[in-house]
């Protein structure tokens, strides 16, 4: 698609903010979707609508040739009924529109796991979306580091409020860790790009690593030393989640469903996406030193 107008949902959030600045750069047209457009101080044309209201969304996608959505309710106890109603709803819309391609940032794992609510949830959405008939183009990944992301929050608070760390049996769990710069890059890349029309991408950075490489790795970089870690044969995710609210600024709700996520390995197994945007990502320690070089010259302490 030639110089596509395109409608970023979510366009305050950590991601979609990112995004809209990285179109804007490049000379695109773009529609933030916001509920209080009279009050959006970001980057391209403030519209006012809601996910889960499907009137509400007929000026921002009129005109639209990508909608991206980059929407969850992971807050909330009922999120898997109000994500799946909020997909069908914008599905809905943009196929009335019109809007020849919808962008969606779902989470790894595989199909034969036994997936947690957040993950199933975010796999239902992926065909929730299409579900009118807009091609939808998925972009699968797992932890997001970069500064304002709450998963990479979690990691930052933990590594540098604790002098040691309990860690249970999950942490040793496999990942794959992105970097917020590649995520956009690669988002912006499959914007309009008829190769990426209804097909799904994993992305993820370069290596596969447990959860406590990455706080060793983090407390390394943050702390100029590895956390000491404590491992121990039983820490639910639920009991993880109250002990992370005790420790973190993230609400128990929040925390309990990225944990639930945990125990399942979520890496890498299709390099597609490289042949169709081209380029290395960075890799976990260089990602965990931008979050920290973005957080400094916010002007916040590590």
């Amino acid at each position: 698609m030639d110089d596509p107008t395109v409608l970023v949902t979510g366009a305050t959030g950590f991601i979609g903010s990112r995004l809209a600045d990285a179109l804007v750069d490049r000379g695109t047209q773009v529609r933030a979707l916001t509920r209080r457009p009279e009050a959006y101080e970001g980057p391209g044309t403030a519209y006012g609508g809601d996910v889960g209201d499907e009137a509400s969304l007929a000026d921002a996608l009129a005109g639209v040739d990508v909608a991206v959505y980059l929407v969850h309710s992971l807050d909330r106890e009922d999120f898997e009924e109000r994500d799946a109603a909020a997909a069908r709803s914008f599905g809905a819309a943009a196929a009335r529109a019109g809007v020849r391609q919808i962008v969606y940032l779902g989470g790894l794992g595989d199909e034969s796991d036994d997936l947690s609510a957040h993950l199933r949830s975010r796999r239902e959405v992926e065909g929730l979306l299409g579900e009118a008939g807009v091609p939808v183009t998925v972009l699968r990944a797992a932890i997001v580091v970069g500064h304002g992301g709450i998963s990479w929050e979690l990691t930052r608070q933990l590594v540098k409020n604790l002098p040691a760390m309990v860690v249970p049996r999950w942490t040793s769990t496999r990942t794959q860790p992105i970097a917020i710069d590649d995520v956009v890059r690669y988002l912006v890349g499959v914007i309009g790009n008829e190769d990426a029309l209804g097909q799904v991408f994993e992305i993820g950075g370069p290596e596969a690593m447990t959860y406590t490489d990455m706080l060793t790795i983090a407390s390394e970089v943050i702390n100029d030393r590895p956390v000491p870690l404590v491992r121990v044969p039983v820490l639910t995710p639920r009991l993880s989640s109250y002990w992370l609210a005790l420790v973190t600024d993230v609400d128990v709700t929040t925390g309990r469903n990225l944990i639930d996520s945990m125990s399942t390995e979520v890496v890498v197994t299709d390099q597609r996406i490289r042949d169709v945007v081209p380029g290395e990502p960075l890799d976990y320690r260089e990602a965990v030193r931008r979050a920290v070089s973005e957080r400094l010259q916010a002007g916040e302490s590590v």
